[in-house]
C-alpha cells in the first residue's frame, strides 16, 4: 500500500473511540494502541514524516524507533468501541493475544499493570505491577523472545492467592480510573480488613459490605462475575445476562433486584468515561472552547552535565496547569551542553500527541533561541518562540528577552500582552526553573541510593 493510500485511510478515520492496529506488508501486526479519537491519534504518528516514509524523515536517536515503525506500516486496521473504557480493555486483550513487536520493545516490567482477582471467600479486585505479583509469589516471568512479560501461574505455589488476572495494561493510572467506573456498576471489596468497622470503603459506599452481612455471597460473586466479563471485553454477553436476570427477578416479584439489574443495564449502555480522556485531551477541549493561550516554558538542570534533566511547564493564560507539566531525563547528550539537552527535550516533546502551544519560552540566549525555533520549524509548526536570558546576577527577575527573528513579535494581542507582562514571564520561568531543579534533585538522590 502506497503512502497516498495510508494518507487516505487516516483522512477518513472516524473521530470515535477505539483501537488501531499498524500492520506491515506481510500483514503482521506491528503495534496496537487505543484512542479517544482514532483519526487524531493515528494521524499524530505521521506528523513530521513527509510522505510517511523513514527516508524522508530527519531521523535522530530519540525518534528513530517511531520512524522505524512508521516506515514499516503498510496497512491500518481499526476497531471502533462504544466508549474509551472498552477501548482500554480491548487494547489490553489484543496486546496479550497478538504480542506486537513495538508494544514490547523498550519496555520493562514496571511498564505494565494488571488487575488481580484474589482467591478468597469474598474475592478482592486489585491493581498491581508485575514486580508486585512476583513479590507476592503469585506469578512469575515466562521469558519469551516475542513477549517477555507474559505471565503464568507459579509452579512453586501450590495454592496461589488469586484465581484470575487481566492485563497487561499500558497505563496504571488509566486502569485505576477504569476500575472506579466499573465499581460504580459492580461494587466490590478491596481492603485488607474484613470487619465492618475497619472497612472504610463500606462506610463511604464503595464496598457492598460482604463481611458486614450487607450482601449475600451469591450476589457478591455475581458482581465479581460482571467485572470479569467487562474485563474480558464481553459487554454484549453481560447485557444479555442482566436482561435475563431482570426478567427472572420480575417474575419472582423481586422488584428491588429487578430494578438493580435494570440500572446496571442502563449504566453499561451509557458509561460516562470522560475521566479516561487524558489530561492533554481535556486541555485541548477546554482550550478550543475558551480560546485561552497555552504557554509552554522549558528549562534544563544538571551538575557539570551529570544527572541532566529537562522540564516543561504549562500555563493557560496566567494560570499554571500542573496536570500538563512534563519532565525529561536527558538520554543522548553527554557533558556540558545545555543547548543540546534542550534540543533533545523539545524534539521529544513534539514527538508526542500533546496539545500544541500558542507561545514558547526557553531559558537561554540567542543560541537556545535559534535552536528552539529550528526544532519548531523541523516539525512543521509556526509557533512564536521567546528566549528568556537571565541577567548578569543570574536572577530570574533580572532577565532580558530574545524574540526569534523568524516569527518576530506575535500578531495576537493576547500573546503580546503576555510577553509584555514581565511579572508574569518571571513567574512562568521561575516555575520552569523550580520544576527542573526539583526533578534533578530527585533523580540525583535516586541514582545515589541505587549505587
Amino acid at each position: 500500500m502506497s503512502s497516498k493510500d495510508l494518507k487516505r485511510i487516516v483522512k477518513f478515520l472516524p473521530k470515535s473511540s477505539g483501537v488501531y492496529e499498524f500492520r506491515d506488508k506481510k500483514g503482521k501486526i506491528l503495534y496496537i494502541g487505543k484512542a479517544t479519537s482514532l483519526k487524531d491519534r493515528v494521524g499524530s504518528y505521521f506528523r513530521g514524516f513527509k510522505g510517511l516514509t523513514l527516508a524522508a524523515a530527519k531521523v535522530k536517536p530519540w525518534n528513530s524507533r517511531i520512524a522505524n515503525m512508521v516506515s514499516e506500516i503498510t496497512d491500518i486496521k481499526i476497531h471502533k468501541t462504544d466508549s474509551v473504557l472498552e477501548a482500554l480493555i480491548l487494547e489490553s486483550n489484543l496486546i496479550k493475544k497478538r504480542q506486537p513487536k513495538y508494544n514490547v520493545e523498550g519496555k520493562d516490567d514496571k511498564s505494565f499493570a494488571y488487575v488481580v482477582i484474589t482467591r478468597e471467600k469474598f474475592p478482592r479486585v486489585l491493581v498491581v505491577r508485575e514486580t508486585d505479583l512476583i513479590k507476592f509469589s503469585i506469578l512469575k516471568f515466562h521469558q519469551s523472545s516475542a513477549f517477555p512479560f507474559r505471565l503464568q501461574s507459579s509452579r512453586n505455589s501450590s495454592k496461589p492467592s488469586f484465581f484470575k488476572t487481566f492485563g497487561p495494561y499500558t497505563s496504571k493510572k488509566q486502569l485505576e480510573i477504569a476500575l472506579k467506573l466499573i465499581r460504580k456498576i459492580f461494587p466490590y471489596h478491596s481492603a485488607k480488613q474484613i470487619s465492618r468497622n475497619c472497612c472504610f470503603e463500606y462506610q463511604i459506599g464503595l464496598c457492598p459490605g460482604p463481611y458486614a452481612g450487607a450482601i449475600s455471597k451469591n450476589d457478591y460473586l455475581k458482581n465479581i462475575h460482571g467485572i470479569k466479563m467487562i474485563l474480558q471485553g464481553r459487554k454484549k454477553k453481560l447485557l444479555t445476562e442482566l436482561e435475563k436476570q431482570m426478567r427472572e427477578y420480575s417474575h419472582r416479584n423481586e422488584f428491588e433486584k429487578a430494578a438493580e439489574s435494570r440500572n446496571r443495564i442502563f449504566a453499561l449502555k451509557h458509561i460516562r468515561d470522560v475521566a479516561l480522556i487524558t489530561c492533554d485531551e481535556k486541555f485541548k477541549i477546554q482550550n478550543s472552547k475558551f480560546k485561552i493561550p497555552r504557554i509552554e516554558a522549558y528549562d534544563i538542570s544538571n551538575i557539570g552535565g551529570d544527572f541532566a534533566t529537562g522540564a516543561m511547564v504549562v500555563f493557560a493564560g496566567n494560570v499554571s496547569d500542573k496536570s500538563q507539566y512534563r519532565k525529561f531525563e536527558i538520554r543522548t547528550v553527554a557533558g556540558i551542553d545545555d543547548i543540546g539537552m534542550m534540543r533533545e527535550m523539545l524534539r521529544r516533546r513534539f514527538q508526542n500527541n500533546w496539545p500544541l502551544p500558542d507561545l514558547i519560552f526557553v531559558d537561554g540566549g540567542k543560541g537556545h533561541l535559534n535552536m528552539a525555533q529550528n526544532v519548531v520549524a523541523e516539525f512543521g509548526h509556526n509557533i512564536p518562540v521567546v528566549g528568556v536570558a537571565k541577567g548578569p546576577t543570574r536572577k530570574i527577575s533580572n532577565f532580558k528577552f530574545q524574540i526569534s527573528n523568524q516569527f518576530q513579535m506575535p500578531k495576537d494581542q493576547k500573546l503580546k500582552n503576555i510577553i509584555d507582562n514581565k511579572l508574569l514571564v518571571a513567574n512562568i520561568m521561575g516555575e520552569a526553573h523550580r520544576f527542573a531543579i526539583s526533578y534533578h534533585k530527585n533523580l540525583r538522590r535516586k541514582k545515589w541510593r541505587d549505587n
